[in-house]
């Protein structure tokens, strides 16, 4: 085992030793597969039967939802169980948080009030805070926020203006948060603010502490069942006790909460991906042209088999990802310290795996309207809803132009020296082009696609190999797309050419089958 003074792979997973083998979906274990089936049942029958009225805010309708899901123990899952949580991993939260979010709206409210609002207190929270707040939202009782974003400060969050004074023994919080999830329902937020004008700081501020106020709804393209507002805090006053964490270092709240809130935005990512696909699939093979269902086509099949496999890959790397946070916690956490350690070991590939999921997921839904014609773009048909909703997708949590760049300076900050790794086609050219230390975005931003694409060729190549012949078409799609991807970020890093690899040999027309079988992905 290594020491709390190193890395487990210092140069990033995704370049690291090819591992023998890496942890899948395959891998849950019987009980844990029976919890990912009980959030799946949860969300059809008590989430997707009640779209349009989750869609007009009904009053009570999100709050009773999160109280009947933490009543089932699914607002905790990965928080202690002294803490009213599961106890259980990072990973099998986010499988089941992927479940959870058939529904974009849903898996907004769901996603906030179970993840990222806690993190921050389950990371750095104090022993009292924890055992006061943190039963509220494992039970469903309280919803939870997070409240970083400002009109004038968003990807560069440092740059906040809302200010926090120490007067009287109490904090005095001036400022006004923008684009906050969950506002109109949540009893806690997650407040980050400057001291004093200076030092970042993170707050826990209830909703009825004095100055708290809540603005009216942002009317967005999508996410309508979602609540999004300003928070606006007018000499609020929260007690002394209410810091979290340490004055100035609210970046360490701020940024590992997001750290593992991307890695879990990639699961959600994937529960519409999924949803769309199965209704796709459905009216695809109901939908007849020409004498036969418009499923038999050859365009078609080719829509599908590529929506599979970029599924197929974004999942083998989240749940590869997942398993490495659960090492990391396993080995560093138990204290402030350890607990930062662990959230921040694996943050390259959580900003490789959210940029991946979420432009898959908008691929998935893409191509679903496009199989399912006119009819795919009717309000009253569901990919039109997971159309409008998928679109933020690639906004929050860090654009994923803002994680391009964070995940190729941060793989050169660790200082580590990539020769070729003949890994494969795409692993050799990343090795390459990374040796380029520059500034310019779009160098930096084809770099990081290379480190985001051997990651993922590396992981869906490893599964296909664990699971026998189950996945080969998958991978096979999934490689021949990406070498080319690789390819055409090569030339942008590099301004050289780079022949392509022969493609890998795939059977379009049996990976669609197997999509219409299984009534989604493979």
């Amino acid at each position: 085992m290594p020491s709390e003074a190193t890395l487990l792979y210092p140069g990033g997973a995704f370049l690291s030793q090819t591992p023998d083998r890496i942890f899948t979906v395959e891998d849950f274990s019987s009980d844990e597969k029976m919890m990912i089936s009980a959030a799946e049942q949860f969300s059809r029958n008590e989430v997707m039967t009640v779209l349009d009225r989750l869609d007009a805010q009904e009053e009570g309708l999100s709050p009773a939802l999160i109280r009947k899901a933490g009543e089932l123990g699914l607002c905790g899952v990965d928080t202690a169980e002294e803490y009213g949580g599961l106890g259980l991993g990072k990973n099998l939260a986010a499988r089941i948080l992927e479940y959870m979010s058939l529904n974009g709206s849903f898996s907004v409210t769901y996603g906030i009030t179970s993840g990222i609002s806690q993190l921050g207190l389950t990371l750095f929270g104090t022993q009292e805070q924890k055992s006061h707040y943190l039963p509220l939202l494992t039970s469903g009782e309280w919803i939870g926020a997070y409240a970083l974003s400002e009109p004038n400060s968003g990807s560069d969050a440092l740059s906040a203006t809302t200010r926090a004074e120490l007067r009287n023994g109490k904090w005095v919080l001036n400022g006004t948060k923008m684009w906050i999830s969950n506002a109109k329902w949540a009893d806690l937020f997650v407040v980050l603010a400057k001291v004093d004008g200076e030092a970042f700081s993170a707050f826990l501020v209830e909703r009825d502490h004095p100055g708290v106020t809540i603005a009216r709804e942002e009317h967005k393209l999508g996410l309508k069942g979602s609540s999004t507002a300003r928070l606006v805090l007018e000499d609020a006053e929260i007690p002394e006790s209410n810091l979290l964490h340490e004055v100035g270092k609210g970046h360490q709240v701020a940024f590992n909460a997001l750290n593992i809130g991307r890695f879990k935005l990639s699961s959600m990512s994937l529960g519409p991906a999924r949803d769309a696909m199965g209704h796709a699939s459905a009216y695809a093979n109901d939908r007849r042209q020409f004498g036969q269902p418009i499923a038999n086509f050859g365009l078609v099949q080719k829509k599908f088999a590529e929506m599979a496999a970029r599924f197929y890959a974004a999942e083998s790397v989240i749940y590869r990802t997942g398993a490495l946070i659960d090492e990391a916690f396993g080995l560093f956490a138990g204290s402030v310290e350890g607990n930062r350690r662990a959230a921040e070991e694996f943050a390259l590939e959580c900003s490789g795996g959210k940029v991946l999921s979420t432009e898959a997921e908008a691929f998935i839904i893409v191509e679903c309207l496009q199989v399912c014609g006119g009819s795919g773009s009717a309000e009253e048909f569901p990919i039109a809803r997971h159309y409008r909703d998928a679109r933020v997708s690639r906004i929050y949590e860090g654009t994923n132009e803002i994680n391009r760049i964070f995940l190729a300076d941060r793989f050169r900050k660790r200082g580590v020296s990539l020769a070729a790794s003949g890994d494969s086609f795409i692993s050799e050219v990343t090795g390459r082009a990374m040796r380029i230390d520059t500034k310019d975005q779009v160098t930096v931003g084809a770099q990081s696609d290379l480190l985001l694409l051997a990651y993922a060729e590396q992981s869906a190549r490893l599964r296909s190999k664990q699971v026998a012949d189950k996945y080969q078409n998958a991978y096979a799609i999934f490689v021949n797309w990406a070498n080319a991807e690789a390819a055409r970020a090569f030339q942008t890093a590099t301004g050289e050419a780079v022949a392509l690899p022969a493609p890998e040999q795939s059977d379009i027309e049996a990976l669609a089958e197997q999509v219409y079988r299984s009534g989604g992905p493979v």
